[in-house]
């Protein structure tokens, strides 16, 4: 690994010989988009808004900020950008999020405001959503029920993908990295007349990867995707448009040299904007996403499916604008939910349907004061459940750099078919069973912030409160000889969080964001690993663009601190589990070649950390990795 340290020194030496022999042209950076207020967003409101005008607190991760992290998918930009979430491994290696205390199946994770289809241990296949035509993500954290329905108890992450940019585009991309690490894409745009289209395709590959210390696992699987995007956009006047979309993924994941595991997913969608009148606007939109899971055999060259999650939903969304600082939103959504799983009796199948009303009030009733109040109704067929999500959010901003605000929001979430029809034999151990009975999980979530700007600055410091009841886990049933879903009456979830944001105009920038969480958890059981108290992360960078030359070096890290977890062993006895702290660091180097040419070098973990004992929440590292990637902005050569 020295010879990647010397290999990213060397470049940063020529970085600097090149800046002392070229022609500067602009001495005076603009201030980055980590502090431009006047980002829009649509996630907490689902009407557009500035970011300092948002009375629901909302970070954006701009696309500048993921090419930065040298990110493949949402993991690797959530554990580097986001403090208080964590990804760790469930059974098999499956995929499991932890958010401020809430696990994956309480977090709602929309591409341009679409639930996605299908989960491995509650949790979504995250590998799909990769990061190569995404334009921003916004993340709201708290109940977002009153707007996004079930699921979305602990927050929503919405990825927001390109849109249209000049008249044409054209990129391909390539990283390389140990342990086989490969990563290729390319995409095309183009707009023309009332035209627009992008397309995007992205192949990843990585070996198996055999750790070199002891500990619940052994080894990481070796796996390969593929992904292929298009959006097609058709202008049919001034007043309305239609936005189609379609997709394939396909993952292949090596979990043993007889038998492959295969995830596929077909998606596809089309969206109608009609702008009614200059205060009246309707979108109508249907959505399809089909979620697959199956075993490949390679002895007899069998491919058989066992996992099939299917979703249609149609929506109906209407706003009017009273008047600028007064909007009305109206909407509707019906879903078909269709599950057949290996973990029903006999590969069986069960479907849902769902039904939802909401309405949503955004005013200012007295200048410096914005509130946002919305009401949903929620009805789950296959339950019987129906639930009524109410919020309220204020914003007061007493002169043009302080903005204080305050929320409610009651969050909810539906049983699930598998957790209300479960019935899955844990490897010959024990079988799991689900319950006709669940209640919904219920929530009251408070927040509460301040926000200070001031030239290039910008400082945020909050506080949230989440009572959780009727939570859904798994417990043992003695009737059973068998876990089973059940709800445990509450738990509590209180936490602190504090953002600090510089950029300067010589190019030198800093992030540095905290998270405290405290969880009163004592009997849910359903987390795959405990919620780290403390959690840290920041990105100290430097940049400067030249005539025919420039670059961006930025280090990046993130701080986990300890926590344990008691359980009883095989005698009936209490078993603490500690977890131990650690840090991570990536140093990245990008430099800007030419007209359109970007090379990358990565050093991840730089200072070669390896946990003593690989738990599910530890991080897989063998040490220090480099990494290096090129990126061709085609459209640039012939401007």
């Amino acid at each position: 690994m020295m010879k990647a340290y010397f290999l990213v020194a060397a470049l940063l030496g020529a970085a600097s010989a090149n800046a002392a022999n070229d022609n500067i042209i602009n001495s005076d950076n603009a201030i980055a988009d980590s502090v431009d207020l006047q980002t829009v967003v649509v996630t907490g409101t689902k009407t557009p808004k500035t970011l300092d005008n948002t009375p629901i607190v909302t970070r954006v991760i701009t696309a500048e900020d993921i090419k930065k992290l040298d990110a493949t998918d949402i993991r690797d930009v959530l554990r580097q950008e986001m403090p208080g979430i964590e990804f760790g491994y469930a059974m098999n290696q499956q995929v499991s999020l932890d958010m401020n205390g809430f696990g994956g199946n309480s977090v709602l994770f929309l591409v341009d405001g679409e639930r996605l289809a299908g989960e491995t241990m509650n949790n979504i296949d995250y590998s799909r959503l990769n990061m190569d035509n995404v334009e921003r993500i916004e993340i709201v954290r708290g109940a977002a029920s009153s707007l996004y329905g079930s699921n979305a108890v602990g927050g929503v992450v919405n990825i927001i993908t390109k849109k249209s940019v000049g008249k044409w585009a054209a990129n391909v991309n390539a990283h390389w990295g140990e342990y086989g690490e490969q990563r290729y894409g390319g995409s095309y745009s183009f707009n023309k007349n009332k035209w627009f289209s992008l397309t995007n395709v992205q192949h990843t590959r990585m070996n198996t990867i055999r750790l070199k210390n002891d500990g619940d696992f052994s080894q990481i699987y070796g796996n390969k995707s593929w992904n292929f995007k298009e959006k097609l956009v058709y202008n049919l006047n001034e007043r309305m448009k239609l936005t189609g979309r379609a997709g394939y993924f396909f993952r292949q994941r090596d979990a043993s040299a007889d038998i492959k595991d295969r995830y596929r997913d077909f998606s596809g969608g089309l969206k109608g904007d009609y702008k009614i009148t200059d205060n009246d606007n309707v979108e109508l939109s249907y959505s399809f996403d089909q979620y697959d899971k199956s075993d490949y055999y390679r002895e007899n060259d069998k491919d058989i499916r066992d996992y099939s999650n299917v979703q249609h939903i149609v929506r109906a969304l209407y706003n009017h604008s009273f008047s600028e600082k007064t909007i009305l939103t109206v909407g509707g959504d019906f879903m078909r939910d269709y599950l057949m799983s290996y973990q029903f009796e006999n590969n069986g199948s069960r479907h849902q349907q769902s039904v939802d009303g909401f309405a949503q009030i955004d005013f200012s009733p007295i200048d410096k004061v914005t509130m946002v109040g919305g009401v949903r109704y929620d009805y789950f067929s296959a339950s019987g459940k129906s639930r009524l999500s109410p919020k309220l959010d204020v914003m007061y901003k007493p002169v043009h750099e302080i903005a204080l605000r305050a929320s409610y929001a009651g969050g909810f979430r539906a049983p699930t078919l598998k957790e209300m029809y479960m019935n899955f034999n844990m490897a010959n151990v024990f079988n799991i069973y689900g319950n006709e009975d669940l209640k919904s999980e219920c929530s009251d979530n408070f927040q509460l912030s301040a926000e200070y700007r001031h030239r290039n600055y910008d400082f945020t410091v909050g506080g949230f409160h989440n009572i959780v009841r009727n939570g859904i886990t798994t417990v043992w049933s003695d009737a059973l000889d068998g876990m089973q879903y059940m709800n445990i009456e509450r738990y509590n979830t209180t936490g602190v969080t504090a953002n600090a944001v510089a950029q300067w105009s010589n190019g030198l920038g800093a992030r540095v964001a905290y998270t405290y969480t405290h969880l009163d958890n004592k009997q849910h059981e359903a987390q795959y690993f405990p919620t780290r108290p403390h959690a840290l992360t920041g990105r100290v960078e430097y940049g400067h663009d030249w005539k025919h030359y420039g670059f961006n070096v930025a280090l990046s890290g993130r701080f986990l601190s300890s926590s344990s977890t008691t359980t009883l062993d095989d005698s009936n006895k209490p078993k603490t589990t500690h977890y131990p702290s650690y840090s991570i660091y990536k140093l990245t180097l990008i430099q800007h070649v030419l007209k359109g040419i970007d090379v990358t070098m990565v050093v991840d973990n730089l200072f070669n950390y390896r946990p003593k004992y690989y738990y599910s929440n530890s991080p897989t590292t063998n040490g220090a990795t480099f990494s290096a990637g090129v990126s061709i902005d085609i459209d640039k050569f012939f401007k």
